[in-house]
């Protein structure tokens, strides 16, 4: 602490303790007037204006922090769309920031004003008074009795000279306080009026970045099975036409046993081409919707399914990849670790809700955050407004539920 923060921290309290109490006179004044007066209509405006109270009141908050944080307070109001004063009212009545003043103006003038106010009176009067005891007990006490504070009475010098002691130190420790005091008092008025993040703004921006990004991953993930798809697929399905004919017009012997070796390894490569695509952004769900891509998985999943899966709506993208990818790595859990003979899949739409249950009669003993994927999938669910929840005790079954908040397409 140095020297100089005393003075400014006094300063600080009173114009705050004189902020405050104006701002009780003004606005009991606005509430009596607008009360009378609200009978011919006129009082209306005046109550609606006592909402606005805080704005003055903030505004002399944040140049009184000067004295205390070098830190700029700056002004969360937005700029009115449009000039004139019906904008500039509409754009005050609705923005977070007003009604923050608002509560602020309302802290100031019901419990911080006497605060900041008795603090300054005691802080600046009290321990001059204890200090100047020996003083005062050797004029205006005659050396013989002097009361200080006019509570403590001191009759000897010792008890003077004791009392102008704690005086000083008095001094010392209200001047510490006085700006202990006034940092607080900041710190409460820039918490109140200009929070380092508003939390709602916060979820919102980084609701909204994640959601940005996953349209951006679908966009590229669909660009490149549409290039895989019409480009190293058709020509993969060239190359392995035309080696099917040089086979069948080659002579038996190596160079007819070679096509042959080249025509099947092109073939497999279309194979493993086309589940990559797959695998990348299924085209059945892009063409067919998330009924047919749930019965596309079905049909290739090595252990039997019981599909019931009625849904012929359309959902965004977005919701319809995050639902396939999670019925997908599932499918893949069940048939690889679950050791289960037998699986459903179950959807619905409901209550703008999408559900997606699958479930099987496997070892059970899956965790989301096991190794198996499925934290992935959850995270992307949860970009979406869903929500994943797996149930699987040790010994079975095991039941995954995805939940989606989404509006149908048609």
């Amino acid at each position: 602490m140095r020297t100089a923060d005393v003075p400014k921290a006094g300063v600080y309290l009173l114009a705050n303790a004189v902020t405050g109490l104006l701002t009780l006179l003004v606005s009991v004044l606005l509430f009596a007037a607008g009360g009378v007066l609200a009978v011919v209509v006129v009082g209306l405006p005046l109550l609606a204006g006592l909402v606005l109270v805080g704005l003055p009141v903030a505004a002399v908050e944040r140049r009184l922090q000067r004295l205390i944080d070098a830190r700029p307070l700056p002004s969360r109001h937005r700029v009115p769309p449009e000039p004139g004063l019906a904008s500039w009212l509409r754009t005050r009545y609705t923005e977070p920031g007003t009604w923050r003043e608002l509560g602020f103006a309302g802290l100031l003038m019901t419990v911080l004003w006497p605060v900041d106010l008795l603090a300054v009176v005691l802080g600046v009067t009290v321990p001059p008074v204890v200090l100047a005891t020996p003083v005062l007990f050797g004029t205006i006490g005659d050396a013989e009795q002097v009361n200080v504070l006019k509570a403590v009475p001191v009759t000897s010098w010792p008890q003077a000279f004791l009392a102008g002691a704690v005086g000083l130190f008095a001094m010392v420790a209200c001047a510490c306080g006085l700006v202990l005091l006034a940092r607080l008092r900041a710190a409460l008025a820039r918490l109140v009026l200009h929070p380092r993040r508003d939390l709602d703004q916060t979820v919102v921006e980084l609701t909204r970045s994640r959601v940005r990004l996953v349209d951006a991953f679908e966009a590229e993930r669909s660009r490149i099975e549409r290039d895989l798809h019409d480009g190293a697929q058709q020509r993969l399905v060239a190359l392995s036409v035309l080696l099917g004919l040089a086979r069948l017009d080659a002579p038996d012997g190596p160079l007819a046993e070679q096509l042959s070796r080249a025509h099947d390894e092109a073939g497999q490569a279309l194979v493993e081409l086309r589940e990559l695509i797959r695998g990348i952004h299924p085209p059945v769900l892009t063409d067919f919707g998330l009924e047919a891509a749930i019965a596309d998985l079905a049909d290739r999943c090595p252990v039997p399914l019981e599909v019931s899966f009625a849904m012929p709506q359309r959902f965004s993208a977005a919701v319809e990849s995050a639902a396939y990818f999670v019925v997908s790595e599932a499918l893949a859990n069940l048939a690889k670790h679950s050791g289960a003979s037998r699986g459903t899949i179950t959807g619905s739409y409901a209550g703008r809700t999408l559900t997606v249950e699958i479930a099987d009669n496997g070892c059970g003993g899956a965790r989301i955050d096991g190794g198996t994927g499925l934290i992935g999938l959850a995270d992307r669910v949860s970009v979406v407004g869903g929500r994943l929840s797996l149930s699987s005790p040790p010994g079975g079954p095991t039941r995954l539920i995805v939940e989606i908040p989404c509006q149908a397409c048609g």
